[in-house]
């Protein structure tokens, strides 16, 4: 009886380990540790698991900017359907706010930029990366690091609840403001960004 309770427990632990490993959705709850940040937004709520072992600079960077309220009102300012959604640095007025400096690329982590996972957006500087943060669509492999000459962006988590809201996102109808081009008209805003479970 209790040889059968031990198998089963360890099968279960295998079994979680492999989907992890594989990058299939895996339940939260059944992953102890793992910090959960739920973005309420507009359109519905989308709850990110955060990797805080493969990427400790850039989740670190994140959770700062989550307990700061940092993401409470701003918008999804790029969105290209079949690509990704971009959020995290400007308010409903296209106005970009002032963030934290600028954090170290760890593209090299292994993870890798599949539909679901969330990255760091940066500039031409693999090393520029602050606040901002896209979820991809879709696999987008040649996001991932490749070497010198392609160093990359950083995958920190993955959706674990809300892709449907993050592909509801992307079908909004969007414009060119200013130097800014795939902005929605109608603003799809963060109301708020929360640590929800975790250590």
């Amino acid at each position: 009886m209790k040889l059968d309770k031990r198998l089963s427990e360890w099968l279960l632990v295998v079994a979680t380990a492999m989907l992890f490993a594989s990058g299939c959705p895996v339940d939260k709850k059944n992953v102890a540790g793992l910090k959960m940040v739920k973005l309420e937004t507009t359109k519905g709520a989308i709850v990110i698991e955060v990797n805080e072992t493969a990427a400790p600079v850039t989740s670190a960077n994140f959770l700062r900017y989550v307990s700061e309220g940092f993401y409470d009102g701003t918008i999804f300012h790029r969105v290209i359907p079949g690509f990704m959604i971009q959020t995290g640095g400007f308010t409903a007025d296209m106005q970009q706010k002032a963030t934290h400096e600028q954090i170290v690329n760890e593209a090299q982590n292994g993870l890798k930029n599949q539909r679901g996972t969330v990255a760091m957006a940066r500039t031409n500087d693999p090393n520029s990366a602050s606040s901002q943060f896209f979820i991809n669509l879709v696999n987008n492999d040649y996001l991932n690091y490749a070497g010198p000459r392609n160093p990359g962006y950083t995958v920190f988590g993955k959706v674990v609840e809300g892709m449907d809201v993050a592909d509801n996102i992307a079908q909004v109808k969007t414009v060119n403001k200013d130097m800014h081009q795939n902005v929605p008209i109608e603003p799809v805003i963060i109301k708020s960004a929360k640590v929800v479970s975790g250590k």
